[in-house]
């Protein structure tokens, strides 16, 4: 049947998987498990030879050591992309289309921490574009912020703790964290923001060592050696549109911290 299906039907159903979140194969290979035998042939025992020595720690292999030297030896922004491109040990970077660096104004005095690329960002290499990051353009408009904005004054500059898309947009893991943070700690340096803003769980987890964003948010901290403002993550505004009232009072927070001008909530 699939055979003759027409080429728009199928790429429906493609797009279809995606949307459920199966956007990676299992195996290489179909397998007919109806023509597996009912009992797999034990294997032959080991031929008795000499035992073989245990490998011996490679110098300079762990991933978080190698991270902090590219990262430090980062002189700019573009130096850091290109350090995060070449960056060997993360497996997530071989099922991303794109690098996903950062968006908006570097200088600005907003910088915005999320937590990981989701499939509309992945596919623009640009962080914060699907619907969740519209939602934070009409957040941060609402205070007179904008990532485009071009007095420094207003402007925002993006970012995520991870900058390639895990499969499924499954959660980040801790091993993931720990070898982008030291990235993430020189491209803070480097765009050198006045505050950063925190968004969702992971990001809290990532910078501030903490979960528990319902307890966070809306509570100013340090975090990176800068002040920090947990806030709800846009994609939870999506999912629980009555927290929009507490992400308001956050915004004002934010707003009241910058000295900028109190501006009514949009429509």
């Amino acid at each position: 049947m699939l055979d003759r299906l027409d080429p728009d039907t199928a790429r429906a159903l493609l797009e279809w998987q995606l949307e459920m979140g199966a956007d990676c194969a299992v195996d290489p290979q179909p397998v007919d498990r109806f023509a597996l035998p009912d009992r797999m042939p034990q294997p032959a025992a080991p031929a008795q030879t000499a035992p073989i020595p245990a490998p011996q720690p490679v110098i300079g292999a762990d991933p978080v050591a190698f991270a902090e030297r590219a990262a430090a030896a980062a002189r700019d922004l573009d130096a850091l992309r290109e350090a995060l491109s070449r960056y060997p040990h993360c497996d997530l970077r071989k099922g991303a289309q794109n690098l996903v660096f950062a968006d908006g104004r570097p200088g600005a005095r907003v910088m915005v921490i999320g937590e990981a690329p989701g499939r509309d960002e992945d596919r623009e290499g640009r962080p914060f574009v699907g619907q969740a990051g519209q939602l934070l353009d009409r957040m941060l408009g609402a205070i007179g912020l904008a990532r485009d904005h071009t007095d420094a004054e207003r402007a925002v500059y993006i970012t995520n703790v991870l900058p390639w898309r895990p499969p499924g947009n499954r959660d980040p893991e801790p091993a993931e964290v720990a070898m982008m943070l030291p990235f993430l700690r020189r491209h803070v340096d480097l765009a050198a923001p006045d505050l950063l803003v925190l968004m969702g769980n992971h990001s809290c987890q990532a910078v501030l060592g903490r979960k528990g964003i319902t307890r966070l948010r809306g509570q100013w901290t340090q975090g990176l050696d800068r002040p920090a403002l947990p806030m709800f993550h846009p994609a939870y505004l999506l999912r629980r549109p009555q927290a929009k009232r507490e992400a308001w009072a956050d915004l004002l927070e934010l707003s009241a911290r910058l000295g900028l001008p109190p501006a009514l909530p949009s429509r």
